[in-house]
């Protein structure tokens, strides 16, 4: 880093708006005599970044909540549904009191938070890989509260009279780069005044000259029109002596943070202005054009880059080096320009990088560069879920509330409210006793739902304006899936009673929180080859493996030979996106031996599950969404894996409407599933001695569906 001074023969204003601000330097903290006593911080200023506001072991002290509500016995809470906020003793979210520093409202994240606050007192880099919403950027503003103000730097560009093209760059405590340019500006101003009054006199005297002794007055304007140019031209030169504050910190309250997601390399490296006058004396000076980028802007701060893949290559080998060596020197950044023929001195650039993104952000990502990352900081897995106990749902209860007050604008929620919205965090959580961590989703319902009550001009927002909300707010995917059942029904394209033989009502999932109904169908055909199983309707790779582990199940079951024989399988409107995953697995399966054995299949119920080639019914994902939109094409009866019976949390809407059977073998899916008892009755008792699994326990209905949980 360059520590140059003004080169001309007018220093004097640095000096003297550097004397004038030492007085304010030390008392900011850059400078203290070391037998005084250090000040106690501000809340503003921790002393210690990794200072905490509540433990990462689940203590349950009101200052877990950094609030002053009571809470009740904690023995008294665990594994009680009735308290859905944790013991919580609230009319609404206004008696709950929120933390003042971003790092205490984080909630969930507590390996993260840990991370960045040892990361933040050690001035480490981070990567945090995780979905969406799940609070990375809110945990990289975190860090910047953290660092200390009283290492910000002011940055000043300066005219080099030796090379015009090379601007010359000195920091000052921040602060004080606004005093040295105003001093610089009112020494020019004052050299002007000067020069103007000299000017006039010059011109008086020429004209007076022109009038009185020569009597020739077109010469005497002339003569004074040169003059007056000459005096403007030479002016310039103290103008340009001016510096350019390149980096002002002198109104930052905190560390810096930028965000340069996307960012082109102009802005992410800094840019130097193009000037359309490059000659004649009217050109821009070169210091004055010089522009910072993000890693300047972000010296002894933050910089934050989201989808760390999407930045270029050439922008990621240069942000290895600015991380390496501290500084970089600003160019033009396109060779087209006039700024491509300056370059500064190196600017200061010791910044904190928090890399961010999804899995595939690794993938695209310089190996170089996450090497500088991983090996001078931390790597963090964001989680989705977190388990949920009492300590977590006060929690969630005072995420609502920092909505609320961050928003400004947003009426309270009450009690019930809030317990809508932590039922609808397990829910879309898809775990049972687990609570999702995608605050992004849930904070936008939080907004949809406050808007509907301050529409309706109350003071409060309750629970039948969060269950609004929550129809208001559906994803693009759900909103489509809903249209597509509607429009099924509408060509009477649903089938949902009679029996039907090789036809079986699949379930899907579009996105993640939408589920759909997907009919599988079956024939065999006799084949003019070598028989095969041929699917159609745009499977995915992992979607086909699975029609070939159906097939081997197939093989083994039959007692015709298939090998003379073509078995087609048809994902009937599969859509534009395909099938992917092997959460079709039985539905395969059941379309398939109903078909080889003429067996008609119940036409009122639907199935999802993936299978081993042994037979066994293995978990899948979604089943919550899928088994909703099973209700909502008028299906009465829904078949999944005994493993997912946990995670199933299904709208009270819903509860009456479909009755959920769980299943941990292929014997069982047939016995449910296939009508005509005697038929079915050979076929399962068959499909038991082939495979060598015997049911422990007799299959049979369940009255009524599991409580969501």
């Amino acid at each position: 880093m360059s520590d140059n001074t003004d080169t001309d023969a007018t220093p004097d204003p640095d000096r003297e708006a550097s004397d004038a601000g030492e007085e304010e330097a030390s008392t900011n903290g850059a400078k203290q005599d070391p037998d005084e006593p250090a000040s106690e911080p501000s809340a503003d200023e921790p002393s210690d970044p990794s200072e905490e506001r509540w433990g990462s072991e689940g203590e349950t002290s009101e200052t877990t909540l950094g609030s002053d509500v009571q809470v009740d016995g904690e023995s008294e809470l665990d594994g009680d549904e009735e308290n859905l906020l944790g013991g919580l003793e609230i009319e609404s979210t206004a008696d709950i009191e929120v933390p003042d520093r971003l790092v205490d409202q984080v909630i969930g994240q507590d390996h993260a938070r840990d991370v960045i606050k040892k990361a933040a007192k050690q001035r480490r880099h981070v990567m945090m890989i995780g979905s969406p919403g799940t609070g990375k950027s809110m945990l990289a503003k975190a860090m910047s509260q953290l660092l200390p103000r009283e290492e910000l730097q002011d940055v000043l560009v300066y005219h080099n009279p030796d090379d015009g093209n090379e601007p010359k760059v000195r920091t000052v405590p921040g602060g004080k780069g606004e005093q040295i340019v105003e001093a610089h500006k009112e020494e020019a101003r004052k050299r002007n005044q000067m020069r103007t009054f000299l000017m006039w006199i010059i011109i008086a005297i020429v004209i007076g000259y022109a009038l009185i002794l020569v009597q020739q007055v077109l010469l005497g304007i002339l003569a004074a029109g040169v003059i007056y140019l000459a005096f403007r031209y030479g002016s310039r030169g103290s103008d340009a002596m001016i510096p350019n504050l390149l980096v002002n910190n002198a109104n930052q309250k905190t560390a810096p943070f930028e965000d340069a997601t996307g960012a082109h390399a102009g802005a992410l490296l800094g840019d130097v202005r193009h000037d359309p006058f490059q000659s004649g004396g009217m050109e821009t000076p070169s210091h004055d054009r010089v522009e910072p980028g993000a890693i300047h802007q972000a010296n002894k701060g933050v910089l934050f880059v989201d989808e760390i893949n999407t930045l270029d290559i050439r922008s990621q080998q240069k942000l290895m080096t600015a991380i390496q060596e501290g500084e970089f020197s600003i160019t033009g950044q396109s060779e087209r320009s006039s700024g491509a023929m300056v370059q500064t001195e190196p600017v200061p650039c010791d910044f904190i990088m928090i890399a961010a993104g999804n899995l595939d952000a690794m993938e695209n990502m310089h190996p170089a560069l996450r090497s500088r990352i991983k090996g001078y900081g931390y790597e963090v897995y964001m989680d989705d879920t977190i388990e949920d106990d009492p300590e977590m749902r006060r929690k969630y209860a005072r995420f609502i509330a920092q909505e609320v007050e961050n928003d400004g604008r947003l009426p309270h929620f009450t009690e019930e409210a809030v317990q809508e919205l932590i039922l609808e965090a397990r829910r879309r959580a898809g775990r049972k006793g687990h609570l999702s961590l995608k605050f992004r989703d849930l904070g936008g319902l939080v907004r949809v739902a406050g808007d509907i009550a301050r529409a309706e001009d109350r003071d409060r927002t309750e629970r039948a304006d969060v269950l609004q909300a929550k129809r208001r707010s559906r994803s693009i995917e759900q909103q489509l899936a809903d249209n597509y059942i509607e429009r099924r029904k509408d060509y009477e394209l649903t089938v949902n009673q009679g029996d039907v033989v090789g036809r079986v009502n699949g379930l899907a999932v579009m996105g993640e929180d939408s589920g759909i109904v997907l009919p599988v169908m079956a024939e065999v055909s006799p084949s003019q080859g070598p028989g095969q199983v041929i699917a159609t309707g745009q499977l995915k790779e992992m979607a086909e493996e699975a029609v070939q582990n159906v097939s081997a199940i197939i093989k083994k079951f039959s007692d015709e030979d298939i090998s003379e024989k073509d078995v087609h399988i048809q994902f009937v409107q599969a859509g534009e996106g395909g099938v992917d995953g092997d959460s079709a697995s039985i539905t395969v399966a059941t379309a398939v031996i109903s078909a080889i054995e003429n067996v008609p299949i119940k036409q009122n119920l639907a199935m999802t599950g993936s299978l081993s080639v042994r037979g066994d019914v293995l978990p899948v994902g979604g089943v919550t969404h899928k088994i909703e939109a099973a209700a909502k094409s008028g299906l009465d009866t829904v078949i999944i894996p005994e493993a997912n019976t946990q995670d199933v949390m299904i709208e009270d809407e819903y509860e009456d409407m479909i009755e959920i059977i769980p299943v941990s073998h292929i014997s069982e899916v047939l016995e449910v599933a296939l009508a005509g008892e005697a038929e079915k009755d050979s076929l399962v008792d068959r499909l038991k001695s082939i495979t060598g699994k015997a049911l422990d326990h007799e299959v049979g209905r369940q009255s009524g569906s599991p409580s969501p949980q």
